[in-house]
C-alpha cells in the first residue's frame, strides 16, 4: 500500500459490452477487471479494487465452498437473495439494501448460494439472484477473518450518495460497514429519474452502473453494466435519465508495486 502519487488525469469509460464473461449453466458473470481464466495484464485493477464482479445465479445454485486469503470482499445484491456461509461460523442472507463484508485475512472457506428457501423450509423458488461481488485489498496482510453486514436501506431512501463500506476515518460512527483500508470506500445511490449526484474529490474513484441509465458530466450517457475509471479527477456530477443504481469506490491510495 503506497500513498497518492502525482498521476496524470484520465477518464475511462469502459462499456459493458467490453467486459469478460464466463457463462455455463447455473452463474452469468462479466467481470469488470482480469479474473479467473480470463486474463490481460492491462486491465488487472483500477486502484484498489480488483474485482467488480456483475453475477447471475440460478435458483438452488452457487459458489461451493472455496477459501480466500488476504482480500476485503463487499458484496451488494441487487435482486433476490444470496446465503452466506463461512469457516468461521458466520451466516447470513444478503437481499438487496443490505450490505455484506467479509475480511479473508489469514485465510477463510466460504459458500454462496441462491438457496435462502432451504433455510426455512419452504418451497424452492424460482427467482435468479443478481449481485455485484468487489474485491479491495487490505492495509496489511495476516489479519484475523472477520464478517458484517448491516441494513443500509433507510440511508439509501434519503437520496445522494451513501457510504456503505468504508475503513475511512471520516465514516466512523456511520451507518457503513467496516472494512479493512484505511484508504477506500464505497458509496451508493438509488436514483430516480432526474436525481443528481457528485463523485467524489478523489485520487482514484471507479464509477459502476448496475441498474438503469445515468449522464456523467463531461463524457454522456452510462447504461446498465457501464463502468467509468477515474484517475486524480473527481466531482463530475452523474444524473439519473431513468430510475438507476450507481456504485462508487473512492480510493486515497493504491497498490504498492
Amino acid at each position: 500500500m503506497s500513498g497518492s502519487t502525482i498521476q496524470r488525469p484520465s477518464v475511462d469509460v469502459r462499456k459493458a459490452g467490453e467486459r469478460f464473461a464466463t457463462k455455463i449453466d447455473w452463474l452469468d458473470s462479466k467481470h469488470s477487471f482480469s479474473f479467473g481464466h480470463h486474463q490481460d495484464h492491462r486491465n488487472t485493477h483500477h486502484c484498489l479494487l480488483l474485482v467488480n464482479n456483475d453475477d447471475i445465479v440460478k435458483p438452488g445454485s452457487g459458489f461451493e465452498t472455496h477459501p480466500h486469503r488476504d482480500m476485503e470482499i463487499v458484496t451488494w445484491v441487487l435482486r433476490g437473495s444470496l446465503v452466506h456461509q463461512d469457516s468461521e461460523g458466520h451466516s447470513g442472507v444478503i437481499y438487496p439494501g443490505l450490505a455484506q463484508r467479509m475480511s479473508a485475512g489469514t485465510g477463510i472457506l466460504h459458500s454462496e448460494k441462491n438457496d435462502s428457501w432451504r433455510l426455512e423450509g419452504g418451497d424452492d423458488h424460482k427467482e435468479p439472484v443478481r449481485f455485484v461481488q468487489m474485491w479491495v485489498v487490505p492495509d496489511e496482510p495476516g489479519i484475523a477473518p472477520g464478517y458484517e453486514q448491516l441494513e443500509i436501506d433507510d440511508e439509501l431512501l434519503r437520496g445522494g450518495l451513501v457510504p456503505v463500506a468504508s475503513g475511512m476515518p471520516q465514516h466512523d460512527g456511520r451507518s457503513a460497514i467496516r472494512i479493512k483500508n484505511k484508504y477506500a470506500a464505497l458509496h451508493v445511490a438509488r436514483m430516480k429519474a432526474g436525481d443528481s449526484v457528485e463523485l467524489p474529490e478523489a485520487p482514484f474513484v471507479h464509477l459502476f452502473v448496475p441498474e438503469g441509465g445515468v449522464t456523467l458530466e463531461g463524457a454522456g450517457p452510462l447504461t446498465q453494466g457501464d463502468a467509468v475509471r477515474f484517475t486524480a479527477t473527481g466531482g463530475q456530477r452523474v444524473t439519473a435519465t431513468e430510475p438507476a443504481e450507481i456504485l462508487v469506490w473512492e480510493m486515497h491510495a493504491t497498490i504498492a508495486s
